[in-house]
């Protein structure tokens, strides 16, 4: 069975879209009690005894528990799979001695089954397992804090987005539940269409777009609101903030 140490939100998406028993722990916050509940299995009385009874685990903690967690457990033949942004594979090498460890940065579209997980080179044993979760790109390490920028918070900006167009949509009169539906539906429709565009996002827009009509004023309009200087403003501010050290320092979360 899989074994989920923490039971925060990118854990019970992961083993949503899994859909199966887990194994689970979590630092008194009752969420490894709920997961169970919701996808059966067993809450564990410890994570030694977690690492025991799984043969692989997720680990779901924060990056400056890694040794913490990792005293008195046993990893040895198991697979251990980080879901710990920037912690990389060699602390994971050292913690785990003997287990096989796997670095990723999953988005949490996983719970739906049409979520991202980057893979640090080296974790391709993992990848038979992931891809039941969605797509599956594997990475050289020094990429991943790119993956966290890229697909890791891309839910939350896309969410924003989502956010500000139907709240436009509203202020102008459409009542909310057309609105979000409307703009929702467009998104996943559009999604779908690049990817059988093969990414190809010129031809898609172009192809909606009549010179000098309303299509083309909207785009100017998001262009002239600098859309794509936002974009890479927060890729910048995400990376900056993934090179600071986080073990032995406090996460900050927002």
């Amino acid at each position: 069975m899989i074994g989920f140490v923490g039971a925060g939100n990118m854990a019970r998406a992961i083993a949503r879209g899994l859909g199966e028993p887990v194994y689970a722990t979590d630092a008194g916050s009752g969420r490894a009690k709920a997961l169970v509940a919701e996808l059966g299995g067993e809450v564990m009385p410890s994570n030694a005894e977690l690492f025991r009874r799984s043969d692989t685990i997720f680990l779901g903690h924060r990056p400056d528990q890694l040794a913490e967690v990792a005293a008195g457990t046993d990893a040895t033949g198991k697979m251990v799979i980080s879901m710990m942004g920037p912690t990389t594979i060699a602390q994971l090498q050292e913690a785990y001695p003997g287990a096989s460890v796997v670095r990723t940065m999953p988005n949490t579209p996983v719970e739906v089954r049409r979520g991202v997980v980057a893979v640090a080179a080296g974790g391709e044993a993992a990848v038979g397992l992931l891809s039941r979760l969605g797509k599956v790109v594997v990475l050289p390490e020094r990429q991943m804090d790119l993956a966290t920028a890229t697909a890791g918070i891309m839910p939350a900006c896309i969410a924003v987005l989502a956010e500000a167009a139907i709240d436009a949509a509203v202020c102008h009169g459409l009542d909310l539940k057309s609105a979000t539906d409307m703009f929702l539906e467009t998104m996943a429709g559009t999604a779908e269409l690049l990817i059988k565009r093969g990414g190809d996002t010129l031809a898609v827009r172009r192809e909606v777009g009549t010179p000098g009509e309303s299509t083309v004023r909207g785009v100017a309009a998001l262009e002239r609101n600098n859309v794509r200087t936002a974009f890479m403003d927060a890729y910048r501010d995400v990376l900056t903030r993934l090179s600071r050290p986080y073990l032995g320092g406090p996460v900050v979360l927002d």
